[in-house]
């Protein structure tokens, strides 16, 4: 049996965030164990995501808080967050409003490779990234 010394233990304080602050974030969905997306948390975006119930990452490409579905209405509605043994992962389980990809899908992993190496689309198209971003430069 486990010890139950890690029920009293801080969540936060329990995460073990890499030499940038980061730990990743596996997002499924909460009904069909679908895996939705992978992403990146801080701290801040932890608590925030405690907070308020849904989904918050960071951006490393931005460099900044990212609220899944600010723009694109996409949200994710938090029912979940587990831990792995190691502390260095961590497991989301959501409820998804329309496609949790950038790019149009349900989830991000929307292909699929076949066994002489070509890929099929594997996953359902939710919505035109063009209409929800706009046309990228």
């Amino acid at each position: 049996m486990g010890d139950n010394q890690d029920n009293r233990k801080s969540f936060l304080d329990t995460v073990k965030f890499d030499e940038k602050g980061l730990v990743p974030a596996i997002v499924q969905d909460h009904e069909t164990g679908k895996v939705l997306m992978m992403a990146w948390m801080n701290r801040e975006s932890l608590q925030m995501t405690f907070d308020r119930k849904k989904a918050c990452y960071w951006s490393r490409s931005r460099k900044e808080l990212w609220l899944k579905g600010e723009s694109s209405g996409n949200m994710q509605d938090v029912h979940e967050i587990l831990i792995d043994c190691d502390g260095d992962t961590l497991l989301l389980k959501v409820s998804q409003t329309g496609g949790a990809c950038h790019v149009g899908y349900h989830s991000c992993f929307y292909r699929k490779a076949n066994s002489d190496m070509t890929m099929d689309i594997c996953d359902t198209l939710m919505f035109n990234p063009e209409e929800v971003y706009g046309k990228k430069s």
